[in-house]
């Protein structure tokens, strides 16, 4: 079994910085000031109606509010955020939702169905890459300011275009996008008609936990306590710090110059986890590890091939070896964590069955193939163990490694082999997943609806038809009921070997606590975070 290569031992500078104006040697972090070292040049944008990068949606997602929220402890559960209480019309096309009458912006206003209204239309008239969450009720600028309004200060009015399931809506609602913002504030920023998205990239005007103090790109960012919080933990400031190198934000953590760090690899955990000066905590994301299997190449289109190629996977080995602190096993599409995700891992290495599979399609002798993957670690110490794996039944792999973004374009592209890749979520509802590994409705190159289907060049009409059904299905319980049962079969009949679940770690220092992650970037938390 290939073991994870060894980082070279790297000597990181230390980071000098006060905690005030960011310059002052290595020093335990004051008490009501939580320092996080962090990568943060995932992101352009701090406007919650624009910001679909993962680092910025965390960011935002600690500033705004939504209606409702996934329940990160019983995630089939939506529970009210800004939103006490909501109700759907018997035709599942009008949504009344009644808000909190005590909520208020960190600026002291309180929080209204008028600014409610206000957000969902901003985020549908500015049309942002996130916007498609919403838009896909039936909302278009022309349209939504009498789908989307408020009746009363307390009552907003949603009406979509077709019959819809609550629970779906609902979801969708809880993403970054469907955040809400202070209207006056913002407009008052607006500079022709940029809805204030000039200004709200940098600065904020929400009613969560904490809000924007400063924002410098590859450097920085400062967050506030709002004065109106709810949650009253001692930390009064958070300063997340962008540190790229890992082994850097582990010695930052060691000295006491960072509170938390977010971006350990295994090298580094490996350090750590037993440590009773650190607490790790821990949570599987919306990022699945899958070789797809392009249909248009003829012995990836036999069913019996793709079976072959599951059963002869390491599984177990893969991520005891290379990757045990950072992924888990995962088989289904949905991810640990989504509504309806099932935990069932059916296929196991199984050297005889695969070879028995792959005669009855006809390549006893196996074939020659090439795979692409990604260049960063541990996709190449990954992709050379399933190499090793798939030699075991005469398939000869060429390994093909490029950054991420060339091996993404040659995937949309259609002109891999096999491919092995990352799928991260766009939001916390079944169809997000389900949709894009089953539905192809056009399979031609020209295709509008680009899916990962499509990008594999499978087209199922059963499984289309099941995900349509799914997704239209109104009653919460038989509808995750459906997603389950699309999983199951999805994994036998379909070319796509899902292999593994990531799982993100923030490794905090013992005095910390209040730190939370959730299943989707923008529900990663400091709600409530102290310090000791």
């Amino acid at each position: 079994m290939l073991n994870r290569r060894t980082f070279l031992a790297s000597s990181a500078a230390a980071s000098f910085f006060s905690y005030t104006g960011l310059s002052a040697a290595y020093a335990d972090t004051p008490k009501d000031i939580l320092v996080v070292a962090q990568q943060l040049d995932n992101m352009t944008s701090l406007d919650p109606h624009e910001s679909f990068e993962a680092v910025g949606s965390e960011i935002s997602s600690n500033i705004y509010q939504k209606l409702v929220k996934p329940n990160l402890d019983n995630p089939s559960e939506v529970i009210g955020d800004l939103a006490d209480t909501w109700d759907a019309s018997a035709d599942g096309k009008t949504f009344t939702f009644k808000l909190k009458k005590d909520a208020k912006f960190a600026a002291g206003s309180s929080v209204t169905a008028e600014d409610a209204a206000f957000s969902l239309q901003r985020a549908v008239i500015m049309n942002k890459s996130a916007a498609f969450i919403i838009n896909q009720f039936g909302f278009t600028k022309d349209n939504v300011a009498e789908r989307i309004k408020a009746t009363d200060p307390h009552t907003l009015v949603i009406v979509t275009s077709e019959p819809t399931s609550s629970s779906f809506l609902l979801y969708c609602l809880s993403a970054n996008v469907a955040s809400i913002v202070e209207k006056k504030a913002v407009l008052e920023k607006v500079q022709g008609d940029d809805f204030g998205n000039g200004w709200l990239r940098q600065n904020s005007a929400g009613s969560g936990e904490w809000t924007l103090r400063s924002w410098k790109p590859s450097e920085s960012v400062i967050l506030e306590a709002n004065p109106n919080r709810k949650t009253k933990g001692n930390v009064k400031r958070i300063i997340l710090r962008h540190i790229v190198d890992p082994s850097a934000q582990l010695l930052m953590l060691q000295k006491g110059d960072a509170d938390v760090a977010r971006n350990l690899t295994t090298e580094q955990l490996r350090v750590i986890k037993d440590d009773a000066n650190y607490n790790l905590v821990q949570k599987g994301v919306a990022s699945l590890m899958v070789i797809s299997m392009n249909q248009k190449h003829p012995a990836l289109a036999k069913p019996k091939v793709q079976q072959a190629i599951k059963w002869v996977l390491d599984y177990q080995g893969i991520q005891k070896n290379v990757i045990p602190l950072t992924h888990v096993v995962h088989q289904s599409f949905l991810p640990e964590g989504f509504p309806g995700a099932i935990k069932d891992t059916p296929f196991q290495k199984d050297v005889a069955k695969a070879k028995a599979l792959m005669a009855e399609a006809g390549h006893a002798d196996g074939f020659e193939i090439a795979m692409d993957h990604y260049s960063a670690q541990p996709y190449p110490d990954i992709a050379q163990t399933i190499q090793a794996n798939l030699a075991e039944i005469g398939i000869k792999v060429k390994l093909l490694a490029s950054e991420n973004r060339q091996v993404l374009t040659k995937m949309r592209a259609r002109q891999h082999e096999l491919i092995l890749t990352a799928w991260g979520s766009d939001y916390f509802d079944p169809n997000t997943n389900s949709e894009q590994f089953c539905v192809n409705a056009d399979n031609g190159d020209e295709a509008r609806n680009r899916t990962l289907a499509w990008r594999s060049s499978w087209q199922s009409k059963e499984f289309a038809e099941r995900s349509e059904a799914a997704l239209k299905e109104r009653d919460p319980a038989k509808r995750i009921a459906l997603y389950e049962q699309i999983q199951r079969d999805h994994m036998q009949s379909s070319p796509f070997a899902l292999m593994f679940q990531a799982v993100t770690t923030a490794a905090c220092r013992k005095n910390v606590s209040g730190v939370r992650l959730g299943t989707l970037s923008d529900s990663h938390s400091y709600l409530g975070a102290s310090k000791a």
